[in-house]
């Protein structure tokens, strides 16, 4: 099951900056590689994260991390034996190394984002937002509602290509911009009477009841200790090892 419901959704919050703050100091492979490691093998038993019921969650990130690595490979400082060259464009040694290592690093530090927002409560982390982290409730009311609306988007796409079937227009990506605009004047006529509803209902300056109490708990503490010893594990050991590259620079 994990333990992600039984922490406030902003120790989640933190965590992932913990974790990816740390690593963006080194572009190694070995700090990459340890954090990777760790984060398969405790940080995703931990969140009760199955891979084969959130493989499309990770999709985007197995995808975008090959071509951070290809710019690193084709533009980075040249080094060491050349393997190929034309024009601008020299793959050397060092610019290999650091493509592998950069591609491994953009997983270490998106791979947790994706763990840790699995079934993440936009009202929950308001309430955490506000209670926990002392920030404005308009601000956070107005985020949450936000964050509702975005996750509405889908729905509407689908039944907007479903109208457009009904009236005998076929499904072409030609249409697709005029769908998307009209995807936008939906949302913001939306956004228009949410604005109003909640002025409507009170949601102005001034003190709140709360439907629920938000509080740190042993499980925070227990997945926040698992956030910094990831990273610090990680970096210690590039250090040991001697592989430790300040922004790629030995």
């Amino acid at each position: 099951m994990g333990i992600l419901n039984l922490t406030d959704p902003t120790t989640r919050l933190l965590v992932m900056l913990v974790i990816g703050t740390p690593l963006m100091l080194s572009i190694d492979l070995t700090s990459a590689s340890v954090a990777l490691v760790l984060e398969l093998l405790v940080l995703a038993p931990l969140c009760g994260f199955r891979y084969r019921q959130h493989w499309r969650r990770m999709l985007p990130v197995l995808v975008i991390a090959p071509f951070a690595g290809l710019s690193m490979l084709l533009y980075a400082r040249p080094g060491g034996e050349t393997y190929f060259s034309f024009g601008p464009v020299i793959v050397t040694e060092n610019s290999v190394g650091l493509a592998i290592a950069l591609t491994v690093r953009v997983l270490a530090i998106a791979l947790p984002a994706v763990m840790l927002t699995k079934d993440l409560d936009p009202s929950r982390l308001g309430d955490g937002l506000v209670q926990l982290w002392k920030l404005p409730e308009r601000f956070v009311v107005g985020a949450v509602a936000g964050v509702r609306l975005v996750t509405l988007f889908r729905r509407d796409w689908v039944a907007l290509e479903r109208a457009r079937r009904a009236r005998g227009l076929e499904r072409q990506w030609a249409n697709a911009p005029r769908q998307a605009f009209a995807l936008l004047v939906l949302a913001l006529r939306r956004a228009g009477r949410l604005a109003t509803t909640m002025e409507g209902r009170g949601f102005r300056s001034g003190d709140r009841t709360r439907l629920r109490t938000a509080a740190f708990t042993r499980w925070d503490v227990l997945l926040l200790t698992v956030g910094v010893a990831l990273p610090a594990v990680a970096l210690l050991t590039a250090f040991a090892t001697g592989d430790f590259a300040l922004l790629g620079v030995h």
